[in-house]
């Protein structure tokens, strides 16, 4: 659908949502802080967003009577996560508004075309080779070397659909376990520390960012986001520039959060995108007079951008899995600040809540 010109939408709008998770959750609770409602799209009932949201539609993603009825009862359209299917994506972006766009998205949730874009652009990614049979893999081996990371191209996450190559690794059974004719061959990056940003763009082309964060991986699912990341000035500052770069070239209209491996030689590289709020933001609901999620609204709304800087400095727990069980004692810890996400069925690997814990703005590193 073409945007242009860019039409404000004012408090009492709907925004639609296609996703049914904690982000999707956050995005509503942000949105009616500033007067909004909030309409899902999904396909799982009971979702947590759905439970804080005005309206839902419970359908397939490829549904297209339930997408014509979704369009019509929404002003704006925005992504919770990247695994929607990119047709649905662009069907309604022939009916309303969607920011970020389809094209946006086909380029984050496919890795062969985010790290072909990133280079693109001047960005630079680990190594990668594109992987369809066991020729290619091979030959990829043979370019990158045996310490390297084989990840299917979509619908991969939380460490899901990506396996290590060592050096013995039998490379037929590797192809086999990862069960795709679309695959990325990555090379291992020996790396000192994990960080992201989180960028904003709004309609008139206006960004802000966050500052960098650390994030620290137990079993590939984020852990613990620590703020700020301890970095120098310098390396701040290219991350924060490879980031509005990234959303700049993409034309992004909402968040961009851009995940980056600093190595032990200070050079900084990005491991993927995601146009969309970032559990590695969640801090910002706490430590920031505007959080990712009211940034998102106002981006996709046509409304000023707020400032990102944090008054306080800021560690975020996930709480996953089992850990959700220590809620009653996070309560009662001065200065913890609980957020829990009303799913009611507790899975290993699951993230059910998180906890932000506070402290003095330091001095940047």
């Amino acid at each position: 659908m073409n945007d242009a010109p860019p039409k404000r939408l004012d408090p009492g709008s709907t925004i639609g949502i296609l996703g049914d998770g904690q982000l999707g959750r956050m995005i509503a609770i942000a949105a009616a802080r500033l007067g909004y409602r909030c309409h899902t799209f999904a396909d799982q009932p009971d979702s947590p967003a759905a439970q804080v949201c005005a309206a839902s539609t419970l359908a397939d993603y490829r549904d297209t009577k339930a997408l014509d009825a979704f369009a019509a009862a929404v002003d704006v359209v925005t992504l919770e996560f990247e695994n929607v299917p990119e047709e649905s994506v662009r069907y309604l972006a022939g009916r309303v508004p969607v920011r970020p766009g389809p094209d946006v998205l086909a380029t984050a949730q496919d890795r062969l075309l985010e790290k072909q874009f990133l280079n693109r652009i001047g960005i630079p990614t680990a190594p990668f080779a594109h992987v369809t049979d066991l020729a290619s893999l091979e030959a990829a081996v043979g370019r990158i070397g045996r310490r390297s990371v084989l990840k299917t191209a979509k619908f991969g996450y939380d460490g899901k659909g990506q396996i290590a190559i060592k050096p013995g690794s039998d490379l037929a059974g590797v192809l086999r376990e990862v069960n795709t004719g679309h695959a990325v061959l990555e090379g291992w990056i020996d790396y000192a520390l994990e960080i992201s940003v989180i960028v904003a763009r709004g309609l008139d082309g206006a960004m802000a960012a966050y500052v960098p964060v650390e994030n620290r991986h137990v079993d590939h699912i984020l852990d613990t986001t620590i703020v700020p990341a301890g970095i120098s000035p310098g390396i701040a500052a290219r991350a924060g520039e490879i980031a509005r770069r990234a959303a700049e070239a993409l034309s992004v209209v909402g968040l961009l959060a851009v995940e980056m491996f600093v190595t032990w030689d200070g050079e900084v590289l990005v491991n993927e995108i995601a146009p969309r709020p970032h559990n590695s933001g969640h801090w910002t609901i706490d430590a920031c007079a505007i959080s990712q999620f009211q940034q998102l609204v106002r981006a996709i709304c046509g409304l000023p951008l707020g400032t990102t800087e944090r008054h306080s400095d800021a560690v975020m727990k996930n709480l996953i899995g089992d850990e959700v069980g220590q809620w009653l004692g996070l309560l009662a810890e001065p200065g913890a600040r609980l957020h829990l996400y009303g799913k009611s069925e507790i899975r290993p690997g699951r993230k059910m809540g998180h906890v932000t814990r506070l402290s003095p703005r330091g001095a940047e590193a």
